[in-house]
């Protein structure tokens, strides 16, 4: 495999960055801005004059724009598809009324859709559950300066998805504005962000699909562009992770080259998942598909995404022959149990876009279908055409 690939820009900074480019009143357009399902709503919502916004299937979008529309001025109402409707948004809408704003249900408690009174916060001090999922904390921070007294969040029990956190917190600096974050606290006093012009790294999440099919192709290289050692994103643990899966990563000027480096170093990999959650289906296809055997655990907000990953993998991976097992809450195992495959596999893809990019490389080692494969457009809108100059018509 030779391939030089122009990855998709990160969607974590470039959702993270049109919160901030907005707060900040910039007159600066945002530069290689992601072109995913996601973003492409926020940016939508930025320049449109409607006060109802349908974010579709966008779980960030929702989460940010949530917070962003209680602290604006107006009268708004956000709503998203029937999987939306079934994500908690709880956490979020209580937390927002307890800092002085005004947020409804207008369906199911505790979910989309909301009507939101958007005024002036007055901030204060609150506690959040860290283990359910960081964008809360995430949109939240991000509007902090601009309550009235600022904000302090007291985190509770085990925070996952802390690097997105960090790497809230590291974007808001490069805007003008300092968060000071410990373990479990995090406080903001009231500043005002400045514009500045801004540039978006490329995605390592993205990245992880390539590494897994070099890990299936055992030889070539691959360079990915765009990408930096010194990553706000917490999924460049990827690189360490293949490391001992047997692929090598090489720093150089406008990206990273990938090459196979011999044999796994492991034959069992065990891993927590906590901080990098949206690496753990490409982990769990590639340790299946290369005979190594694993437990992972911090997977419990994948129960809420899209779909709940952990038993979509299973019944997934069924079809290819591997039982896979949840030992406990927020973990899955694979101990090396296998079972008859389907003979002509179909994969069911949820509505979950890293499900279809997490199982496309099997196709390098046997045939496969992926149902409904537009799906990746959400975070990866180019996947397919990369996929097919690559490997031509075996997708």
């Amino acid at each position: 495999m030779q391939a030089d690939i122009h990855l998709p820009a990160s969607k974590s900074i470039s959702n993270r960055v049109l919160i901030l480019n907005a707060l900040s009143y910039s007159p600066y357009e945002i530069e290689n801005l992601s072109d995913s399902d996601d973003t492409r709503v926020l940016a939508r919502v930025f320049d449109s004059n409607d006060t109802r916004f349908d974010v579709g299937a966008a779980g960030t979008s929702m989460r940010f724009l949530t917070a962003f529309l209680a602290k604006t001025l107006g009268e708004w109402t956000i709503t998203g598809s029937e999987r939306m409707k079934q994500r908690p948004i709880g956490i979020l809408v209580d937390a927002l009324n307890s800092l002085g704003g005004k947020v409804e249900y207008l369906e199911k408690t505790g979910y989309p859709p909301l009507h939101i009174y958007g005024s002036a916060l007055t901030g204060g001090e609150i506690e959040l559950d860290g283990s359910v999922s960081s964008q809360y904390i995430s949109a939240l921070m991000m509007i902090a300066p601009y309550m009235q007294h600022g904000l302090r969040i007291r985190l509770a029990g085990r925070v996952v998805s802390r690097p997105y956190i960090r790497m809230t917190a590291g974007l808001m600096q490069t805007f003008g504005v300092t968060a000071t974050c410990t373990d479990d606290v995090i406080d903001i006093r009231p500043q005002t962000y400045r514009p500045v012009p801004f540039t978006v790294e490329s995605d390592w999440s993205a990245a992880s699909y390539w590494y897994e099919m070099l890990a299936f192709e055992g030889r070539g290289q691959v360079f990915l562009h765009g990408l930096q050692a010194d990553s706000l994103q917490g999924d460049s643990q990827v690189a360490t992770l293949f490391q001992r899966l047997g692929i090598a990563t090489e720093y150089l000027p406008g990206g990273v080259r990938i090459t196979p480096s011999g044999i796994p170093a492991v034959t069992h990999l065990q891993y927590d998942f906590t901080d990098q959650p949206d690496l753990a289906q490409t982990l769990v296809v590639t340790c299946c598909l290369m005979g190594i055997s694993f437990h992972f655990s911090g997977l419990n907000s994948l129960k809420i995404k899209e779909t709940d990953r952990i038993a979509a993998l299973i019944r997934e991976l069924r079809k290819l022959g591997y039982v896979l097992h949840e030992p406990a809450d927020g973990a899955l195992a694979w101990d090396g149990t296998r079972c008859p495959a389907d003979e002509h596999p179909s994969i069911a893809t949820y509505d979950d876009h890293r499900m279809a990019l997490s199982l496309a490389p099997v196709v390098l080692l046997r045939p496969l279908t992926i149902e409904h494969p537009e799906v990746v457009s959400k975070s990866y809108p180019n996947f397919w055409r990369d996929v097919e100059g690559i490997i031509g018509g075996r997708k």
